[in-house]
């Protein structure tokens, strides 16, 4: 049996629990139980804060979790990340206030920095030579600097409504772009447990970048329309009981699906039609 941590509650808990259920789990809970025994799959699933799931993975207790790439990176622990799961998305910033004459982060160098995530904040100004003054607070870090604790902020921005709504602005580039991550232990993916979890999640984040494109093509017109839809590796083409016609089935980026249907269409394809993909192995 292997160990899954899951966030218990935050921005990745609801995303998180929706990929492992499509990927075919079973870790529904039905109060607030911090861990459910999936039988089938001889999984237990741990329901962790967010923030702590890097330091379980990292010793050993769990075998993998899902979390963010900026709880993990503050956590300083030895857990690597084993697949990217593409939501969740932020930028870590400084920011100051609108007024402030601080407007890049050379500037910061000897400042005081109030972050939730002392350590991220630590590491990179060590990298850039600089000491700051980190004051570490559990949340509401924007309004620390109005109430004089400190010069600047270092926090997630998704929208980046909340940093304007407390008028302040971010400076410099982020230091680190995060999004949800399956993270594990060194060797982890030596158990093939963990890596059919990681086929079967990455299966449907694929088919979730994709869409399947079936149309009909005359022959004068099947290999201009095949350059439209070339597949992952080639379209599947099949002769139609119409003489010198042909049909035709292929993946196509989701995000460019309008663009191809105007060309299939332009190419002379006839009954285009559209299917969602649930998973995939590619």
């Amino acid at each position: 049996m292997i160990r899954i941590a899951l966030p218990n509650k935050g921005a990745l808990s609801e995303e998180a629990m929706s990929l492992i259920k499509e990927a075919g789990y079973k870790a529904s809970r039905y109060a607030k139980e911090l861990a459910v025994t999936d039988t089938a799959n001889d999984i237990e699933f741990l329901f962790l804060r967010p923030r702590d799931i890097a330091i379980y993975v990292s010793g050993g207790i769990v075998d993998v979790g899902i979390t963010g790439r900026d709880l993990l990176a503050d956590s300083r622990s030895q857990a690597v990340e084993l697949l990217p799961l593409g939501f969740g998305k932020s930028r870590f910033c400084y920011a100051v206030p609108d007024d402030s004459d601080i407007t890049s982060i050379d500037q910061l160098n000897g400042k005081r920095i109030a972050s939730s995530y002392p350590n991220i904040v630590l590491d990179d100004m060590a990298k850039r030579g600089y000491q700051v003054s980190v004051v570490k607070l559990d949340g509401a870090v924007e309004i620390s600097v109005r109430l004089g604790v400190a010069d600047a902020i270092a926090d997630v921005v998704e929208s980046g409504t909340t940093m304007r709504q407390a008028r302040l602005h971010p400076i410099g580039e982020p230091v680190m772009r995060s999004e949800a991550l399956v993270i594990g232990h060194p060797g982890a993916t030596n158990n093939p447990q963990v890596l059919a979890l990681l086929k079967r999640l990455n299966g449907i984040l694929t088919a979730r970048n994709y869409v399947v494109v079936d149309y009909n093509v005359p022959s004068a017109k099947l290999d201009a329309a095949c350059a439209v839809t070339p597949g992952v590796e080639s379209p599947t083409v099949t002769a139609l009981s119409k003489k010198d016609w042909f049909a035709v089935k292929s993946m196509v980026k989701r995000s460019d699906l309008n663009s191809v249907m105007d060309a299939l269409e332009a190419a002379g394809a006839t009954g285009i039609i559209v299917s969602d993909i649930r998973t995939c192995r590619l």
